[in-house]
């Protein structure tokens, strides 16, 4: 009788065992899916933060954050790459057209001296055109600015410069003729405050509009190889934003 008994304690205590192996092991998996799902987060987190990097921009009048768009890989690229490089730190927003848009990112702009080839500028080369169908002249749209279509019938954006809507009913029509790349997502406000300031009859502020500096927030730009094709802009043709307006943003 004791031999069964004790036997039956064996089993008993094999079975609590076996339970508790079976209440550890899901545990241990369950805590394994929740850090595999952890991972898969920051790891998309990551990749997102790879693909639409976001960048501070100071200006005289206020600070805006941006965000570069995905689908538009060549512009991401290019514009980090200049970001990088500093290239837009000291540049003025040079052309000005309340309820339209704001426009900068021309090297020439850094001196006064040059004001009469504000507009005409950049780094030499230009990007081929990245049209995206879902991206759309909103307030706040960055868009690169261009030379014409008769110059220019590739559309093809400047290296540099860019713009930014202020007013998406005027700017619509733009939409499939400007490779729109990015968008402000905070400090929406500071374009309202530059696009009043006062102007000259080119559309050039009378006060300085600068870029004080622009840098990255959540990622290490990537070594840009091919970003720009060969197609090089000469220092004398203007870029510009048309449509109803004074053309001349590259």
């Amino acid at each position: 009788m004791k031999k069964i008994i004790i036997g039956i304690a064996v089993l008993a205590m094999a079975a609590t065992l076996l339970d508790s192996c079976s209440s550890c092991s899901s545990r241990r998996q369950a805590a394994e899916t929740e850090l595999n799902d952890s991972t898969k987060a920051a790891m998309e987190m990551e990749r997102k933060k790879m693909e639409e990097p976001e960048f501070e921009m100071v200006t005289s009048h206020g600070t805006m954050k941006l965000k570069l768009y995905a689908k538009t890989p060549k512009h991401r690229e290019n514009f980090s790459k200049l970001v990088a490089e500093k290239y837009y730190d000291g540049m003025r927003f040079h052309r000005v057209i309340e309820g339209f848009m704001i426009q900068g990112g021309d090297p020439y702009s850094r001196d006064t001296a040059q004001i009469d080839l504000w507009g005409q500028g950049g780094p030499g080369y230009t990007v081929p055109a990245e049209f995206v169908n879902e991206y759309w002249h909103k307030k706040g749209a960055i868009a690169a600015a261009r030379k014409g279509d008769m110059a220019n019938p590739k559309k093809a954006s400047s290296g540099s410069q860019f713009y930014i809507v202020h007013d998406e009913n005027a700017c619509l029509h733009l939409d499939g003729q400007y490779t729109i790349f990015g968008e402000v997502t905070e400090g929406l406000e500071v374009i309202d405050r530059i696009a009043t300031v006062a102007t000259d009859r080119y559309d050039r502020p009378y006060e300085d509009v600068m870029i004080i500096s622009v840098t990255a927030l959540n990622t290490e730009p990537e070594k840009v190889e091919e970003a720009a094709d060969s197609t090089a802009v000469q220092p004398a043709d203007s870029a510009s934003v048309a449509g109803g307006q004074t053309s001349n943003a590259e």
